[in-house]
């Protein structure tokens, strides 16, 4: 038996999209551009599933840029607005996935000027620090809802509320909240919202940017110009446009009942956890699908090499396959060790109480093995 606990990495897809995907890669394989049967029958299909999304935050489906993914999103974002602002300042946090800071990083090469945040040791950002950061040079400020690594939620309310007092724009990447926290984005004061298919129960390769009725953004892909009035440009992929659209509607019948679900999760899976540990992040503003813990001395590379039938990581699927530590992790102030000591554990809709209790006692075990044979 195999027990799969990634799912900050990737979610199994939801039957149903699955489904629902089926006909657009056979009988409905027009495409959504054309000006025939076929095309306006996957046109019809599209913006079906962009009314889908758009309904989980409260937008207008006209809102809803597709674009390949939370990364192209993010970047987007960032770029796009940055090209066009008179402000030269972009704030963001030490704990954002790494395309944004990558991507800040790109910016200041192009005369930007970036500001990483600290966090504290629950991971999340000073408030008082960020308003202090925020001045007249401010053009956007980049904040993640829920980390990818750590699980924990930011106060972005009160985070867009600052940013709109300094007259500046506030950006989300929201691939790890959408579907699983509300996200009201006119009610929150989200100008602009990164979205990913795969981390919702839906296909890969899809993702989406939400932008705020009114804001221009410079392109970063040219050509026709298919998406956002020319803001994006590429061929549609209908079947994915498809399933991320099932996806969104399916979260939206059942955001409640997925929360308690994960929630009951977390329980069983700590009291089946029957060794020492400690806890990464904040508990209490977090996830209860994401848990990030740590076994103070050993080597969590280790004991997932031990754990072969529990699918795990110790941090981003990205940094992991290249061998990359958690900036995450370190900027709660852990040590290299520390970090190296940590397993990120996922867990959503498709998992059972007997799956989380059994991978609980085969962690316990594994840890209890590795502190035997380094006494």
């Amino acid at each position: 038996m195999n027990i799969y606990l990634d799912y900050q990495a990737t979610t199994p897809a939801d039957p149903a999209v699955v489904a629902a995907m089926a006909p657009f890669w056979t009988a409905k394989f027009g495409n959504p551009h054309s000006s025939h049967r076929y095309g306006w029958e996957a046109e019809a299909a599209v913006d079906v599933a962009r009314g889908h999304i758009a309904r989980l935050l409260n937008m207008q489906p006209e809102a809803v840029v597709f674009t390949s993914g939370a990364t192209e999103s993010n970047n987007l974002a960032l770029k796009g607005v940055m090209a066009r602002a008179a402000r030269r300042r972009l704030v963001t946090i030490a704990t954002e996935h790494s395309c944004v800071l990558e991507t800040g990083r790109f910016l200041e090469t192009q005369g930007a000027s970036l500001t990483v945040l600290g966090v504290g040791a629950d991971g999340l950002v000073d408030l008082a620090a960020l308003r202090a950061a925020l001045g007249p040079d401010v053009a956007l400020v980049s904040v993640m809802a829920v980390n990818n690594e750590i699980g924990v939620i930011q106060p972005f309310a009160e985070i867009a509320a600052m940013t709109h007092a300094a007259d500046a724009l506030f950006h989300c990447d929201a691939a790890q909240a959408f579907g699983k926290v509300p996200l009201d984005m006119h009610a929150l004061g989200i100008d602009l919202m990164s979205l990913s298919a795969h981390k919702v129960y839906g296909p890969k390769g899809i993702g989406a940017l939400v932008i705020r009725p009114g804001l221009d953004l410079e392109p970063q892909m040219h050509g026709g110009g298919q998406e956002g009035g020319g803001l994006r440009s590429g061929t549609l992929a209908a079947p994915l446009a498809v399933g991320f659209g099932k996806a969104a509607e399916i979260a939206c019948a059942g955001i409640a009942q997925d929360a308690a679900h994960v929630e009951a999760l977390w329980d069983a899976f700590l009291a089946a956890l029957h060794v020492p540990h400690a806890i990464n992040g904040s508990t209490a503003q977090r996830w209860r699908g994401n848990m990030n813990v740590r076994f103070e001395g050993l080597d969590g590379d280790r004991l997932i090499a031990d754990l072969r039938r529990i699918s795990i990581s110790s941090g981003a699927a990205c940094a992991s396959a290249q061998g990359r530590h958690s900036h995450v992790l370190e900027a709660l102030g852990l040590s290299r060790a520390q970090a190296k000591a940590s397993l990120r554990i996922g867990w959503g809709r498709f998992t059972t109480q007997d799956d989380v209790r059994t991978a609980a006692a085969m962690i316990g075990d594994a840890v209890l093995l590795q502190r035997r044979s380094a006494a």
